[in-house]
């Protein structure tokens, strides 16, 4: 969950106890408590609307194919390109770069376009 180990929560738990104190550490302990539950309940409340509004086909969906970090535009064109039965794309072949000129004297002034 969010690229959190053992570890880093025991070191996130040592600096609370130094940072709030043994006095306070469980109070706000209780409250985060609260707000994990609070959070719980309000993303199975929107996974049950969601689940309403959609009707059976809620559990026809796929939601890794949905995720975002799926995302990839080369893969999505190619495979539109593709679909139709359409030939591989032919890879772009770019001319070669022109000759830089040397850098001799001031630049080209243009008295016309300006």
């Amino acid at each position: 969950m969010f690229g959190l180990t053992i570890e880093k929560l025991a070191i996130i738990g040592i600096i609370a106890v130094f940072v709030l104190g043994p006095e306070r550490l469980p109070e706000y302990a209780a409250k985060l408590a609260r707000l994990v539950k609070a959070l719980r309940v309000m993303a199975d409340g929107a996974k049950d609307r969601l689940r309403e509004e959609m009707g059976p086909d809620f559990d026809d969906v796929d939601w890794k194919k949905l995720d975002p970090r799926q995302y990839d535009p080369r893969r999505i064109i190619r495979e539109a390109l593709l679909e139709d039965g359409a030939p591989a794309p032919v890879p772009v072949v770019r001319p070669a770069r022109p000759a830089v000129l040397p850098l001799e004297g001031p630049a080209p002034y243009d008295t016309e376009s300006t």
